[in-house]
């Protein structure tokens, strides 16, 4: 599986969004059970949900209502769209 990094988090500002199973992106973190875990892949499963993969090793699925909250670095420069 070559995936192609996850690009370190240096430029833009840091904000904290809501994100469920359509919303989340690579390099997110979101605090799970009082540990933070960065976004490396995402395999989408039956029903809308996602199986997310951490930089750690770690995975956790996502279902299609389940909300979370992730910090997300914008850069302000591109009008308010976050990086891709």
């Amino acid at each position: 599986m070559n995936r192609p990094p996850v690009r370190p988090m240096s430029a833009g500002v840091v904000v904290s969004v809501e994100v469920d199973a359509a919303t989340i992106r690579r390099g997110d973190q979101v605090m799970i059970g009082s540990q933070v875990f960065v976004v490396g892949d995402m395999v989408a499963t039956h029903g809308g949900g996602k199986r997310v993969e951490f930089t750690s090793g770690e995975s956790f699925t996502l279902r299609r209502t389940t909300v979370l909250w992730a910090s997300r670095r914008v850069d302000p420069r591109r009008r308010g769209r976050p990086e891709a």
